[in-house]
């Protein structure tokens, strides 16, 4: 165990001992919490060029489960914590917390005051920061670094995420006769993959760089535009397979960064939240139903409500009921809709299913 210190842009810095990889990180630093599920939180794609901050305090209990993963590895740039600790039990684990992040050469850090910096966060925002291993200077020349780190906005993070080439995933034989569906990848979580194989679909995944040409080569049922990390209004390309697919009529599911690059296929706009939305506890309300459901989330942008165009058919659906953001657009004619949080959950509540029921059924319509 070695010293290290998160310090931040604004000035605040945070010590504690080092675990997983020796070596420092950059990135902007966000706060997640769920209170289970640190393995699927640091593999979860959306994460990529992000440090996060776990509230809940004992992590590394249970160990590490490869079947458990969200991806091939873990895609947080690191992970700081409160208390962790090395001596899991758990049978189905396969290895400790520390020894699957230094494997993949990410950094992490204990024994932070992970309250405080959450108050800081939440008051103050998102921020840069840099981690650093046993700093040999002053913490000043950590902030002067933090400052210089590249936004998160200004990074094109998609193509690093998304899978090098298609592949196929066959639904479950008991599901009956399987429509096909099209994931586009822009760092999907694998919980969306095989939750759409278990309801009886089968998949076929394409990269983000897909054209609207290669989804319908595949001659689907329905599409979906997946999670994936970083500022929506950078994806223009993907944007625009999104665009060309919606003059089709081919149902359309978007999810998380897929509901915000609907949202600007429409004529919509983007902007960023003070510090995001990450964590399995996030109150959201259907419009259509009054019902609300706990789910689970993690993006740092929203699709802005007035700027919808209301003769265009297209409407809010579901809004979070802790701050009013937009968490679903839908057309009142059209088999299209999205929804900002994660209905495969990984970790949270898995009460949002239904998503995936609903969107299959428009499939299973299709001539």
């Amino acid at each position: 165990m070695k010293r290290a210190v998160l310090a931040l842009e604004d000035g605040a810095w945070y010590e504690g001992l080092s675990f997983g990889a020796e070596r420092d990180a950059e990135g902007e630093v966000v706060f997640c919490t769920s209170m289970t599920g640190y393995q699927e939180i640091v593999t979860d794609p959306s994460y990529r060029g992000q440090m996060v901050v776990l509230t809940y305090p004992l992590i590394g209990i249970y160990g590490v489960v490869g079947a458990d993963a969200q991806s091939w590895r873990p895609w947080a740039e690191a992970l700081i914590v409160r208390d962790y600790y090395d001596d899991y039990s758990n049978w189905r684990a396969e290895a400790s917390l520390h020894s699957y992040l230094a494997d993949f050469g990410v950094p992490a850090l204990f024994g932070v005051d992970t309250r405080a910096l959450t108050r800081h966060l939440r008051t103050y925002g998102t921020m840069r920061a840099v981690l650093c291993l046993e700093p040999a200077g002053d913490v000043e020349a950590l902030v002067k670094r933090a400052k210089e780190v590249q936004p998160l906005s200004e990074k094109r993070l998609v193509a690093s995420v998304t899978v090098a080439r298609p592949y196929e995933l066959p639904s479950d034989p008991a599901a009956g006769q399987p429509p096909k569906v099209v994931v586009i990848d822009c760092g999907a979580k694998a919980s969306i993959v095989n939750w759409l194989a278990r309801k009886g679909a089968a998949v076929v995944v394409l990269p983000a760089s897909a054209t609207a040409a290669d989804v319908l080569a595949e001659r689907p049922a329905g599409v979906v535009f997946s999670n994936g990390p970083g500022d929506p209004a950078s994806l223009l390309d993907v944007v625009g397979t999104m665009r060309d697919l919606l003059q089709t009529d081919l149902p359309q599911l978007d999810i998380c960064l897929g509901h915000q690059m609907l949202g600007l296929a429409v004529g919509g706009r983007t902007s960023r939240l003070k510090f995001g939305h990450h964590g399995g506890n996030h109150p959201v309300k259907d419009l259509r139903t009054g019902k609300v459901h706990i789910t689970s989330q993690n993006h740092e942008f929203q699709v802005e409500a007035g700027s919808l165009d209301p003769s265009s058919g297209w409407y809010v659906s579901h809004t979070n009921l802790n701050d009013g953001s937009v968490e679903g657009l839908a057309h009142d004619a059209r088999p299209v809709f999205s929804v900002q949080f994660h209905p495969e959950a990984s970790p949270g509540p898995e009460d949002n299913l239904y998503v995936f029921d609903r969107f299959l059924a428009a499939c299973r319509r299709q001539p």
